[in-house]
């Protein structure tokens, strides 16, 4: 096999999600109609490597995908957004399934079942053949992801939540991009401003999101803050990945640190004015029509 070129290598989680609109939260023996209803690839790695092909980098996708007919699903969606897919291991143990509920104004339920599908061992993948100028990993295949932490290229980790392989990659990456709600749970109680300060010193640079409130961040002993984009919020998941993809898209393609925080956040926000978070994520035109009216606003804190 010819040796793979990429932009971005996305190691984790893929998941076949069922997304419903639904007027509000089920009561306890409520029956309730959906008034929508969206079916698509998700997963917190290969929803960052579908964005960041909408972006125009090259991305491939490395974790596991059932046989069953999510997975053949989710293989599909992925080849055709113009996902490398050879770091993709397939195997009889099902697609972990994630069934969303999305309420009015873009707050969602999610429930996750992955039956007795595991982890990949560290040797699942051979990546000798399979290089990237970036390398995203969710915490998910904690495995195929440390086979890779030696390499001297920039590492992101999106630390989602925290768990064994947040914990394992977190002082083996140069960028952790957290969420408020990792924040929280690492430091023992809400306080995002001393999450960050003790978050460096376990990474050279530390973004903390913060949904709505925008993000902190803290890099080469300068920290600062930007606020969120506006948008008409539908649906929120996803929002997280699509802020990962395009942040190691920005790397990747090495711009500058005020214009990478500003694409990411851009590519976040605009997640959610769709259903469900495949569909929100927005092509690289969507993203730059957004980025000339935020820009031009009075962003301060991205800079010391």
């Amino acid at each position: 096999m010819a040796a793979l070129a990429l932009d971005v290598l996305c190691v984790g989680h893929a998941s076949f999600d069922q997304v419903f609109s639904v007027p509000h939260h089920p009561l306890p023996d409520e029956k309730l109609f959906a008034e929508g209803l969206v079916l698509c690839g998700g997963g917190p790695a290969a929803n960052a490597a579908v964005q960041g092909a909408r972006l125009g980098v090259r991305t491939g996708f490395s974790g596991y995908l059932g046989t069953d007919v999510f997975g053949e699903a989710h293989l599909r969606e992925l080849l055709a957004f113009g996902v490398d897919v050879r770091g993709v291991i397939r195997g009889n143990s099902p697609t972990p399934l994630s069934t969303v509920l999305v309420k009015p104004g873009g707050a969602r339920s999610l429930v996750n079942f992955k039956g007795e599908t595991k982890a990949l061992p560290q040797d699942a993948i051979d990546y000798r053949d399979i290089q990237a100028r970036v390398l995203l990993f969710d915490g998910h295949e904690p495995g195929l992801s440390e086979s890779l932490v030696t390499r001297p290229v920039p590492k992101v980790l999106d630390a989602g939540s925290l768990h064994e392989g947040t914990r394992r990659l977190m002082g083996a990456v140069d960028h952790l991009v957290a969420s408020e709600k990792f924040a929280r749970e690492w430091l023992g109680r809400d306080d995002p401003s001393t999450a960050l300060e003790a978050l460096s010193q376990w990474a050279p640079v530390v973004v903390i999101t913060l949904g709505a409130r925008g993000l902190i961040w803290r890099r080469d002993g300068c920290e600062g803050s930007l606020p969120a984009p506006r948008v008409n919020a539908v649906d929120t998941t996803g929002a997280g990945d699509a802020f990962h993809g395009a942040y190691a898209a920005g790397l990747a393609t090495q711009r500058p640190w005020e214009e990478l925080l500003c694409l990411a956040s851009v590519a976040g926000a605009a997640c959610c004015e769709a259903l469900g978070a495949r569909p929100g994520l927005p092509s690289l035109e969507r993203v730059e029509t957004l980025m000339s009216a935020f820009v031009s606003g009075d962003n301060e804190g991205l800079s010391c």
